[in-house]
């Protein structure tokens, strides 16, 4: 017969692993909402570092640096805006002014890239949360960032995520989002 403590200690843990979904997925909504920010019409990207505790220490979104002019032309030459853009993870790595260690990242709408991969790992950051994203452009890069993170004893968890109001997004989706927010906007 098993003892009325065991059961509780398994409840108690798939308890917690609910409650850790619950957050994870609270959490890709706001970094979904936080990537709506970013006035780049073909990528919208979007990062959400979060402190053990749950609560936010720092958000940030792709786009050029503060105070260099953003107009549309440099957006759509995707040579100058590759030279140009600041990635919202590093955004939201230098916004944060303060110790990441221990942190986890949320990223919309894919992981991060392997450059960026090697500041969050340099940043502290513990764990990265992203939904799952299959787009072909992004492959390679992806498995280099995984690679990185394995070796470097970074979580990572890939979710399956459906957008805020509950609709499904796919690959190409993801990368050709507009979410409303103009690109000459100041």
């Amino acid at each position: 017969m098993k003892e009325p403590f065991q059961r509780s200690e398994k409840k108690t843990m798939n308890s917690r692993e609910e409650q850790k979904n619950k957050w994870d997925h609270r959490f890709l909504e706001l970094v979904q909402l936080v990537a709506s920010w970013s006035k780049d019409p073909s990528t919208k990207t979007g990062a959400v570092i979060v402190d053990s505790d749950r609560r936010v220490v720092s958000v940030g979104y792709n786009g050029l640096a503060k105070g260099v002019y953003d107009n549309r032309e440099r957006y759509a030459d995707r040579d100058v805006k590759y030279k140009m853009i600041v990635h919202c993870e590093r955004n939201a790595i230098i916004f944060a002014h303060r110790d990441l260690a221990g942190c986890t990242l949320y990223t919309y709408p894919f992981m991060s890239c392997a450059p960026c991969a090697g500041m969050v790992i340099q940043s502290g950051i513990t764990r990265c949360v992203a939904p799952r994203n299959e787009n072909p452009r992004w492959i390679e890069d992806f498995e280099i960032s995984k690679q990185m993170f394995e070796e470097a004893g970074v979580a990572l968890s890939l979710l399956e995520f459906s957008s805020l109001g509950g609709t499904s997004w796919s690959a190409g989706d993801l990368n050709n989002a507009n979410f409303g927010v103009a690109s000459n906007e100041t």
